[in-house]
């Protein structure tokens, strides 16, 4: 019999024997998966964090997780600045894209205008809103 057990956490063993087994799998599947994470970060003229990037590759993409500019910094270049800087990273990488996710409320409109296509969207996510998810392929 198989017991099953709900929680928020669990213990540190129990977590590494999950994340291991999935990690050989993969591995064992397709072939090691480079992780690297990436930080870019937009300091101003007083050293004050204007901005910042973080992501992270694995296989051939480049994943950005999160992408904020200040906003006393928003729509003057900086965040096109950023994505471009991570999009030279992962080609140094040896990446052939990049993708993220974004609500309809922050901003997959900018994206599009840097070059990036809509793949998938969940509507009502959260209610009102939709989560969508873009991809740029180099």
């Amino acid at each position: 019999m198989t017991t099953l057990s709900v929680s928020t956490s669990i213990d540190r063993e129990t977590a590494s024997l999950i994340g291991d087994g999935l990690n050989a799998y993969n591995y064992d599947t397709a072939g090691p998966h480079n992780d690297e994470d990436l930080w870019i970060v937009a300091r101003d003229a007083q050293g004050r964090v204007a901005g910042g990037l973080k992501g992270s590759s694995e296989y051939t993409w480049l994943f950005v997780e999160w992408l904020w500019i200040s906003p006393d910094r928003r729509g003057g270049g900086l965040g096109t600045q950023l994505l471009a800087a991570a999009e030279e990273a992962a080609r140094q990488r040896g990446c052939i894209g990049v993708h993220l996710d974004s609500f309809t409320f922050q901003a997959p409109e900018f994206y599009k205008r840097q070059g990036y296509e809509e793949f998938g969207r969940i509507d009502d996510y959260p209610a009102g809103h939709s989560r969508v998810w873009l991809k740029k392929r180099f």
